[in-house]
């Protein structure tokens, strides 16, 4: 693909991520993202046959674009418990973003597509956050900043507590104050008392 194309494919991701924020996954057409982009229907099938399509590619995109950032805050100098840190604030900032977010328009996707676990993008993104949450406590262990009989067991745990909270976000609603009470227990689990 020439530097134009890939800025038009580019374009037209960026376009339906915000239609799949404002109306979730079920309710998006291939009409609603041509609307949006304002390109003919053929110009967008040129790129993509389908929202499912689509969608996975934003998902995929997303989920680069964390690694690198999170990868990118790193320093030599950083403990576990900092690395760890920082990634419950990332997920903070995630849970209290009121528009823009991708929750309702992924659960609607997976809750309609099931997919064995190999092929769920949803499940891999759950399994590497977890094994990334267990060599950080495996790491704190060794340094003597965390007691954890259970690594994988509280990576599992920490995870399922934050994709709870993600839930809760897109139907009744969750404050600053339930978020830093639930990572707070999540730290305190963790850290040796010194």
């Amino acid at each position: 693909m020439g530097e134009k194309s890939l800025q038009k494919r580019q374009y037209i991701l960026d376009t339906a991520r915000k239609v799949f924020a404002e109306k979730g996954f079920k309710s998006v057409s291939m009409k609603d993202i041509v609307e949006a982009c304002g390109i003919s229907r053929g110009g967008l099938y040129l790129y993509f046959d389908s929202t499912e399509q689509i969608l996975m590619e934003i998902l995929r995109m997303e989920a680069q674009e964390t690694d690198d950032l999170f990868a990118g805050h790193i320093s030599e100098e950083d403990t576990a418990a900092d690395i760890l840190l920082l990634f419950l604030k990332e997920q903070k900032k995630e849970l209290l973003q009121k528009k823009d977010s991708l929750t309702v328009a992924v659960y609607e996707y997976f809750f309609g597509h099931k997919t064995t676990d190999r092929n769920n993008t949803l499940r891999r993104q759950f399994d590497a956050g977890v094994k990334v949450i267990e060599k950080l406590i495996e790491a704190g262990i060794a340094s003597g900043e965390f007691y954890c009989e259970n690594p994988r067991g509280a990576a599992s745990n920490i995870m399922y507590v934050l994709e709870g909270m993600k839930i809760n976000a897109q139907t009744f609603g969750i404050t600053e104050k339930m978020v830093d009470e639930q990572l707070l227990y999540i730290m305190e689990g963790l850290v040796v008392d010194v």
